[in-house]
């Protein structure tokens, strides 16, 4: 990676100067020449990687808050130093605060907000940077600003519904396997001890009995074998999915799984549609907007299929030709995408299909939790059944043996 110093003609004809990290001079110059500038002078200035401040990542609740003064502030025609100075004062974020305090010292050096903010890769994802940029060289920070924190808003109302909606059969879930490893490793063995106690053998247990007592027996001595066999489980796991060509498999996974994949499906659609839109109206060329998509739609198979739509729309393809092709966006999607591409408002339509697909996921998350609260208290019930009747089984035996003894 190199730094550049850069000057171009706007849309406008007015000369803008800055310094910009790329790949190279070529692919600069490209950059700005999609954006539809003209290009005066491309300069290197030094090699080397963007020193990055490693401060944490701030939550994305707390980015739109600041988005949204921040914006209130650039409109009202305070200097950016002055609107990063006071919010960095007024935040309670700790970490938000130290970004904020570095990016004041870089902007007033006489960097560019944007890339001072690439120093943040951690808070300030390609998405943010390229809103932030574009309002830059058009002159409309504030417009940015704003579509960012409504963007933020969004995401962030989005997030807590899935997660709300998932929280009660989690819980359940996870109560469910206290109460089996409390049975399991305590009320087991004392019916166990029981049974001993009143002279029954092994061979005469019923298949359930046998069955429970065995895994009890092995639970209880091998614990720490099976604390590492999920140990191991876990991390052999992440070191798959760490992999490129594990992620892709997992995510293909994700897609496809009965009753979840659609769930994410809806959701990668509403990401997708949302920042593209976001993007497209903020100015951001249709080229870039993709390339930052992809990165952000949180599916690796999804995310190919952009890249691949990408190559095709530099080539002359519409984006709806492209993303029909691959199959993994349904024809709603394409259909409006195409109606938006000949009317000219794409950005438009893919707000609305945004819309339409966070309607979607409210439903799909109601009917979902709906489904699974009945399931889970029925599966829950079965396994607290099996062991107490496991358990009372060999009880009933001994009772009748004893009737059977008093008659005679």
């Amino acid at each position: 990676m190199a730094i550049f110093s850069y000057t171009f003609k706007d849309a406008s004809g007015g000369l803008q100067k800055g310094t910009m990290e790329a790949e190279s001079e070529e692919i600069l110059r490209s950059r700005f020449t999609e954006q539809g500038f003209e290009v005066i002078e491309v300069t290197t200035l030094k090699a080397g990687k963007t020193k990055s401040k490693n401060y944490g990542k701030v939550k994305r609740k707390n980015l739109a808050v600041f988005c949204r003064q921040f914006s209130t502030m650039v409109d009202a025609g305070v200097s950016l130093v002055r609107c990063l100075d006071v919010l960095g004062r007024q935040t309670k974020d700790e970490k938000l605060k130290k970004i904020l305090v570095d990016l004041s010292n870089r902007v007033e050096s006489g960097e560019s907000l944007s890339r001072a903010m690439q120093r943040h890769p951690r808070t300030f994802d390609n998405l943010f940077i390229g809103l932030i940029r574009a309002g830059e060289v058009g002159g409309v920070l504030e417009e940015a600003l704003q579509r960012l924190s409504t963007f933020l808003e969004k995401e962030v109302a989005m997030t807590r519904k899935v997660k709300s909606a998932l929280t009660y059969p989690a819980l359940v879930m996870f109560f469910a396997i206290i109460i089996v490893i409390f049975l399991v490793t305590w009320v087991v063995p004392q019916f166990a001890k029981l049974f001993v106690d009143i002279g029954m053998k092994a061979d005469e247990f019923p298949a359930m009995t046998k069955f429970l007592i065995d895994l009890s027996a092995n639970f209880v001595n091998n614990w720490w074998i099976i604390l590492i066999s999920l140990a191991v489980i876990i991390v052999s796991y992440r070191l798959f999915v760490s992999t490129r060509f594990g992620r892709r498999v997992v995510d293909r996974l994700r897609l496809y799984v009965p009753v979840f994949g659609p769930l994410h499906a809806k959701v990668c659609m509403e990401r997708f549609s949302r920042t593209m839109g976001t993007l497209l109206t903020s100015g951001v060329p249709i080229l870039q907007a993709m390339e930052t998509v992809a990165g952000t739609v949180g599916n690796t198979v999804m995310s190919d299929k952009l890249l691949e739509a990408r190559a095709k729309i530099r080539e002359g393809e519409r984006m709806s030709d492209p993303l029909e092709t691959s199959k993994l966006f349904p024809p709603m999607v394409v259909h409006m995408i195409g109606v938006g591409e000949e009317s000219g408002s794409l950005d438009y339509m893919l707000q609305k299909i945004a819309d339409f697909y966070e309607s979607e996921i409210e439903a799909t998350l109601a009917s979902l939790t709906a489904a699974l609260e009945p399931i889970l208290i029925v599966f829950l019930g079965f396994i607290v059944g099996f062991i107490v009747i496991a358990m009372f089984l060999p009880l009933i035996k001994v009772i009748e043996q004893l009737s059977s003894g008093n008659l005679d």
